[in-house]
């Protein structure tokens, strides 16, 4: 197959997504550092980086109304030169309150991104489900090599050049984005900003049974993947007393299963459909989450890491659905606002898992994601057995 122009979009729609992903991730391994140069507490930190993570829920939203009006192009490009910019921010804040605002403003333009390069795809590729999953390994991938390089850099120079990595990663995307990608004609140029925001249509598309129950399963399934996200390394060491060196590996297997599932889950929502995908992937979900706290010995962690990282690529298919849902005129704005839903209530993850650990423990911490990861699998089965045709 030779190369054409929509290989090159779905490349640097792709290392866009990694630099967007880097700069956030670059933040956690540098964090003891972070908090003596302060002199602030843990849970300071904690509330920088959460607000970073809603900052970025919050932006897919607007990302849509904006590609909308002015085209794909000009938003992706402020999401990779604002999120390298912001990281620089980061490096040189002054003082802690500094730092928050960089932090949050990273979370903001990083946002941007998602959403718009999904509408871009969407417009370029027929197996839409195979290019969101290719699309979305830029994310695990960063997930693989921004905390190795972050933490690497944060010992022998500290943690300010950790953080601005992201810049350097991100000022060659941006060009050879710039460069490569040709503008697209913007859906609805002309309709002022303002009735974007009303809310009775807003209301309207978020209560079509065929966005409401795919909406109500991606919640679920980015709740449980922000508690594995947050709390693996941690459950590992805590619970199944592993080395931290040891809970790292698994860590990086994690992300190592997800970023090939990402592209397995797509493809495999192009040809059998995309409820079909979704379900497998929240069975193999749901019976990791059981495995890390049953399963004995090192291969039974390997097999949970494995299920899990698998069930938590479901992304690849459940985007792509929603695309299918909406008109063609709805793709930008109503594409960024079910992300911004389920982005942002699903982020409720991390507090969830360690709220659920410190009160109930770990195995019933983690026992919950397996619930949950089944409650979604359940609204499928019974979806597809009700012959509801959403």
């Amino acid at each position: 197959m030779s190369w054409q122009y929509r290989h090159t979009v779905l490349s640097l729609c792709t290392l866009a997504f990694f630099v967007t992903y880097f700069a956030r991730l670059a933040i956690s391994p540098v964090v003891p550092f972070i908090i003596a140069d302060f002199d602030v507490s843990n849970t300071a930190v904690g509330v920088a980086l959460s607000g970073m993570w809603f900052a970025y829920g919050i932006s897919q939203f607007p990302s849509g109304i904006l590609a909308d009006r002015f085209g794909e192009r000009p938003v992706i490009l402020v999401a990779i030169g604002g999120t390298a910019a912001m990281s620089v921010l980061l490096a040189f804040a002054p003082a802690f309150p500094a730092f928050v605002l960089a932090a949050v403003c990273l979370g903001l333009v990083a946002g941007l991104h998602y959403a718009v390069a999904t509408t871009l795809l969407s417009r370029t590729f027929d197996d839409l489900g195979t290019a969101v999953g290719l699309h979305s390994v830029g994310g695990p991938l960063a997930g693989l090599v921004a905390p190795v390089a972050a933490a690497w850099v944060g010992v022998r120079y500290g943690w300010r050049p950790a953080v601005a990595l992201a810049a350097l990663v991100g000022l060659p995307v941006l060009a050879a984005f710039a460069w490569r990608v040709r503008p697209t004609a913007p859906r609805r140029p002309d309709q002022p900003m303002r009735e974007r925001f009303a809310l009775g249509p807003l209301g309207e598309l978020l209560s079509r049974p065929a966005i409401l129950l795919p909406l109500f399963v991606a919640t679920l399934g980015t709740y449980v993947a922000q508690g594995f996200m947050s709390f693996l390394p941690t459950f590992l060491v805590d619970s199944r007393g592993y080395t931290p060196e040891f809970a790292g590996v698994v860590f990086s297997a994690f992300f190592v299963v997800r970023a090939g599932a990402m592209v397995g889950i797509g493809r495999l929502s192009d040809r059998v459909g995309r409820d079909a995908a979704i379900g497998v992937a929240m069975l193999a979900g749901a019976l990791g989450a059981v495995g890390f706290v049953v399963a004995p010995g090192v291969a039974g962690v390997a097999v949970a890491a494995t299920l899990s990282g698998f069930g938590s690529s479901f992304f690849s298919a459940i985007d792509p659905r929603f695309i299918d849902a909406l008109g063609d005129a709805e793709r930008g704005a109503g594409f960024g606002l079910v992300r911004t839903v389920y982005t942002v209530i699903g982020s409720a993850g991390s507090v969830g898992v360690g709220l659920a650990a410190d009160l109930f423990g770990w195995g019933v911490s983690f026992g919950s994601l397996a619930v949950l990861f089944g409650v979604a699998l359940l609204v499928l089965v019974g979806n597809a057995l009700l012959g509801t045709g959403y």
